[in-house]
């Protein structure tokens, strides 16, 4: 299989890490298509001074339609560049894209799998989010019937394009803070294999967090309702993935 990797960020208002992670995307001969997600002036300056570089692409939603719109349109651009796989990562600095190198390693050994990095964090975390991720776990296992998703929540990957968006064409995957956990979770049920690598995940002290405490665990919730709705419509007959897929 032909294996033609870039790298895709969703952006939204963070442009204090833009300038590194584009060089450090770069550095590894990646190119880079960012999406802008309805970013203010001061991160749109940004955006096209990068956009100005080779290897750098900008493709800009002009309101914020949210990060899973952001990064189906970053995954579909690059689709249509020639790019077989995308490696996301987010803007907002809590990942080294030097690790980028091992997770496409990865997913050029299983080129049909999503490659998704597994947190290790150090002291910065906060705690209700280290915490409140292992109820995620919990329902992500109830919804597949399996404890293979370790971590669904993690926002350094390697999507596999054209499996991905022939999911997002044939589901509705949540646009927002929902989707890191709902594209895995409807890929895994699709039949493709997830494999994971442990990354390392720092949360730095002046960073910008788009979640919103009432609205996103909104959302959260209702797409644990959706996706165990799912498990009760599928359990009689039984089309569940089994491990060890590749």
């Amino acid at each position: 299989m032909t294996f033609v990797p870039c790298a895709v960020v969703p952006v939204y208002n963070h442009h204090s890490e833009l300038p590194r992670l584009v060089r450090a995307l770069r550095r590894q001969d990646l190119y880079v298509f960012l999406v802008d997600a309805g970013s203010g002036p001061r991160t749109r300056v940004v955006l096209d001074e990068l956009a100005r570089r080779e290897g750098v692409m900008l493709v800009r939603h002009p309101r914020n339609l949210g990060k899973g719109r952001a990064v189906l349109g970053g995954i579909a651009a690059a689709a249509r560049a020639g790019f077989t796989h995308a490696v996301q990562i987010d803007a907002d600095g809590q990942h080294d894209p030097a690790q980028a190198e091992q997770l496409l390693a990865r997913a050029r050994e299983y080129p049909r799998a999503l490659v998704s990095g597994r947190p290790r964090y150090d002291e910065s975390v906060p705690w209700m989010r280290y915490y409140g991720r292992w109820l995620t776990h919990l329902l992500v296992w109830a919804e597949t019937l399996s404890r293979e998703l370790t971590d669904s929540m993690c926002g350094f990957r390697v999507y596999p394009a054209a499996e991905t968006l022939a999911v997002a064409a044939r589901e509705t995957i949540g646009a927002r803070m929902d989707f890191d956990t709902d594209i895995m979770v409807r890929l895994y049920l699709a039949g493709v294999a997830v494999k994971f690598l442990p990354v390392t995940v720092h949360y730095p002290a002046d960073g910008v967090s788009h979640f919103r405490m009432l609205r996103d665990n909104a959302r959260m919730t209702w797409l644990h309702v959706r996706l165990l709705a799912g498990v009760l419509l599928r359990l009689p007959r039984r089309r569940w993935p089994r491990s060890g897929r590749g």
